[in-house]
């Protein structure tokens, strides 16, 4: 069973979404300063996409004995390009159902499952409850940058 804090993050994190990150119209979503990487639909694109890797890789650690994973990166990755173009909207509607479906399959979990491991290229091996984590401080720097894309003057 996952600890109460980590269920209680994965459950609450995104639960002020729409408030939290409503400010400005469609142009503050695709504004980019100079300064940035992404923009904030950018950003919440990756948010989305992550989702759906994070699943594939728990699968993955459940199935499989010890498997490696090579670094995400969205640039090169045809998935995020499409999830980068969709509206603001329906980039957050499949993000709350992914969010759901992944809590849904951590809440069958035991401790024997959480315990097993997979490899990150720079972390090395880390246990499923530990992939849950990088992937918590992962989204929490994103919706941070978030806020800050959206707050910036246009």
């Amino acid at each position: 069973m996952l600890p109460n804090v980590t269920t209680a993050r994965l459950r609450d994190q995104l639960s002020n979404f729409e408030a939290l990150f409503s400010p400005g119209g469609q142009e503050a979503w695709d504004k980019k300063p100079s300064s940035a990487k992404w923009s904030a639909r950018e950003n919440l694109a990756h948010l989305g996409r992550y989702h759906e890797i994070l699943l594939d890789r728990v699968r993955k650690i459940l199935k499989e004995d010890r498997p490696q994973f090579a670094r995400y990166g969205a640039e090169g990755d045809r998935e995020w390009l499409s999830w980068s173009s969709l509206p603001v909207r329906i980039v957050q509607e499949r993000i709350r159902e992914l969010r759901s479906e992944l809590i849904t399959l951590l809440d069958t979990l035991g401790e024997p499952q959480l315990q097993r491991t997979g490899s990150h290229p720079v972390l090395g091996e880390i246990t499923l409850l530990q992939w849950l984590e990088f992937f918590l401080l992962h989204e929490a720097h994103h919706l941070y940058a978030i806020l800050f894309r959206l707050c910036e003057p246009i």
